[in-house]
Order: C-alpha cells, then structure tokens, then sequence
C-alpha cells in the first residue's frame, strides 16, 4: 500500500526528498493548491512526479456523501482505503458581510470539526458513534485530510484561515501521537498556517493523557467532555469515568497551561429531566471554583432510538443564567445542522444501514 503524503511533516519531507527545495514545492501543492494528483505540479520534474507517485499517494480519503443545512453547515462522510467511514462538518460561523459600496466588510467565519478515530472506545450512552464501536485510529494524514478536502470543496484560499475542534468521531486523546502531529501540520506556517491558538482538542476526561498533552505546551485550547457533576451520574452517561472520575479530571487541568487570554471549556451536553436542574448548575458551579474555565451548554440533538430528550428552552436558560450571575463564564452552543444528520456518527450510521 502507499505512503499517505500527507502522515508527513514538512521536516520529514524534506530529509525524504532531495533536493530540499523540492519538498517546499511539493508542501505548497498540496497544502496552498490543494492538489490532488502529482500530475498537477508542473514546475517538478516528471521523474519526480513519476517517483513520488510510485511511493505515495494525495487521496487517502474520498467523499461519499455531503449534506447541506440550511443555515450553511456541511456535513461530510469520507471513506478510508479500508472502506470504514467517518465525519466531519464545516460550521458557517459567520456570513459573509458587505459595505453600502459592495465591498466585503467581514469574511465568512468557518470552524471545521474533525474525526480523530474510526468509531470511539469510550462508550457515552448519549452518543451515536458510540454504537458501531471502535475500529481503528486515524493517521495524521487521514486527519489532515479531511481539512483539506473540506478547504478545497468549499474554495477557502489557503490564506483564509479556520478554527478546528478535534471533536467529531473518536476521542482525539486515546490517539495521542497522531492528533498531536496533526496539529503541528495544521501550524506550519508555510502550510495551512492554522495556529494552534486555533485548535482546539476536545476530550472526555483522559486525565493522564491531559497531563502529557500539557507537558507539551503545544499551545492548543482544552475542552473537556464532562456532562455530570457528580461521579454516579457520569459513570451511567460516561462509563470511562471509572477508570477517569471527575476529581483526577479537575487536578489535570488545573495543571494545564493555558494561554492568559483563554478559558477551559468545559462542554456540557444537556440532556432533559437528566441534568438539567438547577441543582446541577450549583454543584458545576462548585466543582469549576478556581479554574479560569467557560461552561458551553449543549442541546441533546436526539436521534433515532435514543431514550434522551432535548432540554426545553426554559431550562436551557435558567442553567445558564444561574451560572453567569454568579461570575461564571457560560453559553448555550447555537444548534447548527439540525435540518441535516447533525448528531455526531449519524450520518455514518445511515450509510451502514443503507439508508443513504
């Protein structure tokens, strides 16, 4: 099987392919043209370009499916050589925005959100990835290349830059390596140039894992999966919380390095009758005393067989306004996709169970 090009970091191509010059000419095809094949790289010489296709290969993933939302979300299932699948979505933060003379005023505002893992070993009873199992990691490269695909497909210029959340299939921390060498290839200036003041690793609670992402110092934004402030609750919704409770979750990001201008996020999926109290928010409230932490309140987005409903606006409310009045950074995650298979996993799902 060949090499996926895209496993490789700039460093790493250049001692790979001589001369040196070369390989930043290869680096620029594919990450500022987006070039799919090495017959699109004219100014290389066509042995090289008949060597490097012999070795490697620019698609490591395919799109099969996209799906469209009517305020400007794209869903996307892409194959594996393997013939798994997995997701990612381009949210539409913000249009794109016009003087009274026409020119632009704003750029449109987009975050990608990316799979690190075919599947997933942790097991949330909310999630839908969660139901077909685990399968396999993904490589630097097959994470790369969603982003690069999902660039190219929507023409955003190389130099317009994204925001990625590692928070789509899989969790990224239980594929360390990989998503940490993604990062630095997201980085490269000379590349994507997505700073890592742009990226953001989402996880359930991996507290050793969290400790030695932060002795990296990569620079990146944390985001913690808790959904449950109390270890009973959290066992039922997330049982990796046994080998991970809430308390050896706190004490590792305590000890994260975080930028001065930024906040933990911690992600809290409400779910109705199930965590939505106002107990609850007095006993979040409680357990984020100390950590310069932000509080995104997330609807359930229900699919098909789960026995969890979504919150009522009321509710959603009341959380978030008991937090914020009492000094804690808190907001509601505008739902987005909810007109397409915006649940996480489930558009994969239905492409296994023939429904696409």
């Amino acid at each position: 099987m060949k090499k996926i090009l895209q496993d490789y970091t700039k460093e790493e191509l250049l001692t790979r392919i001589k001369p040196s010059f070369r390989a930043k000419q290869l680096w620029g095809w594919v990450y500022h043209k987006y070039a799919d094949s090495f017959e699109m790289m004219p100014n290389l010489p066509k042995a090289l370009r008949e060597s490097l296709a012999s070795e490697y290969t620019l698609n490591p993933l395919k799109m099969l499916t996209v799906q469209e939302s009517q305020d400007g979300s794209r869903k996307y299932l892409f194959e594996l050589h393997d013939g798994h699948t997995v997701e990612a979505v381009l949210l539409l933060m913000r249009e794109k925005s016009y003087h009274e003379d026409g020119s632009i005023k704003h750029q449109e505002r987009y975050t990608v959100c990316i799979s690190s893992q075919v599947g997933c070993k942790v097991g949330c009873a909310f999630c839908l990835t969660a139901k077909g199992g685990f399968m396999r990691d993904l490589s630097a490269g097959e994470i790369v290349e969603q982003v690069r695909i999902i660039k190219r497909d929507n023409a955003i210029d190389a130099n317009r830059r994204v925001n990625l959340v590692y928070m789509g299939m899989g969790e990224p921390l239980d594929n360390l390596d990989a998503v940490v060498k993604s990062v630095k290839i997201f980085a490269d200036c000379d590349g994507m140039a997505i700073a890592t003041h742009r990226q953001t690793i989402s996880t359930s609670g991996l507290s050793s894992k969290i400790a030695r992402l932060g002795k990296m110092d990569l620079g990146i934004n944390l985001a913690i999966s808790l959904h449950a402030v109390d270890d009973e609750l959290r066992v039922k919704l997330m049982p990796i919380n046994k080998a991970y409770n809430i308390q050896s979750i706190i004490d590792a990001v305590k000890a994260f390095p975080v930028n001065s201008r930024k906040r933990v996020m911690f992600e809290y999926l409400v779910i109705k009758e199930v965590n939505d109290d106002i107990d609850a928010a007095k006993k979040l409230l409680s357990l984020l005393d100390g950590i310069k932490a932000k509080v995104n309140l997330i609807y359930f987005n229900p699919y098909g067989g789960t026995e969890f409903q979504r919150p009522s606006d009321t509710s959603m409310r009341a959380f978030q306004s008991y937090l914020t009045s009492r000094g804690l950074h808190c907001t509601i995650r505008e739902s987005k996709g909810l007109d397409i298979s915006a649940a996480c996993g489930q558009l994969r799902e239905q492409a296994l169970e023939g429904e696409l």
